[in-house]
């Protein structure tokens, strides 16, 4: 006799390749699911490690910032103190100045000048005093004008007043303390 096969053969093959299905699709599913997982992981590690690379920058700068205020401090401590070395120098310069300056206001003085009052602002002299004439008023300007020490004399205010029977020439005079070009390094400071 003949083998007929009365088995629904199809529907054990459409199970085969249901099955098949099945497992090739859970396969692919678990290895797209392990290769998901893995990338994952790379990016978490390269943003951990981008993270410990910010911090140790933030770190550094912050160690940078510290060090430009350090900085800065110390430029204004080297400011204020090359501005005391100018002023010290300064003053170091013009000490045997004013020595010369009293010693030339005396020497420039001619009979019958009295000085009332002199005030010194830098370089300029401001000269206050009464003289029994005009022209002994006259006779000091040239005297300061051929000065070594001052010069540059000019006339602010002359008063002709009578007192006590006399005629007396009050006066104001400005004039400039200058550095002879012969001096010696000593002499100026």
């Amino acid at each position: 006799m003949a083998h007929i096969n009365l088995l629904p053969w199809r529907d054990e093959l459409r199970k085969q390749k249901q099955q098949q299905f099945a497992v090739v699709s859970a396969g692919t599913a678990i290895v797209a699911a392990l290769l998901v997982l893995l990338v994952h992981m790379q990016i978490e590690g390269l943003i951990e490690q981008q993270n410990a690379r910010n911090s140790f920058l933030d770190k550094e700068i912050a160690e940078l910032d510290e060090k430009i205020a350090k900085i800065k401090d110390l430029e204004k401590t080297k400011t204020a103190l090359l501005a005391r070395m100018d002023i010290i120098q300064q003053l170091q310069h013009s000490r045997p100045q004013s020595v010369h300056l009293m010693d030339e206001l005396v020497y420039t003085l001619p009979d019958g000048v009295y000085l009332e009052k002199i005030i010194q602002k830098g370089g300029l002299l401001t000269v206050s005093g009464v003289a029994q004439s005009n022209a002994r008023v006259s006779a000091y300007m040239r005297n300061i004008d051929s000065s070594e020490w001052l010069g540059n004399p000019k006339l602010d205010v002359i008063e002709t007043k009578d007192t006590d029977r006399r005629r007396n020439a009050e006066f104001v005079l400005r004039a400039g303390q200058v550095t002879p070009s012969g001096a010696s390094a000593e002499e100026q400071g």
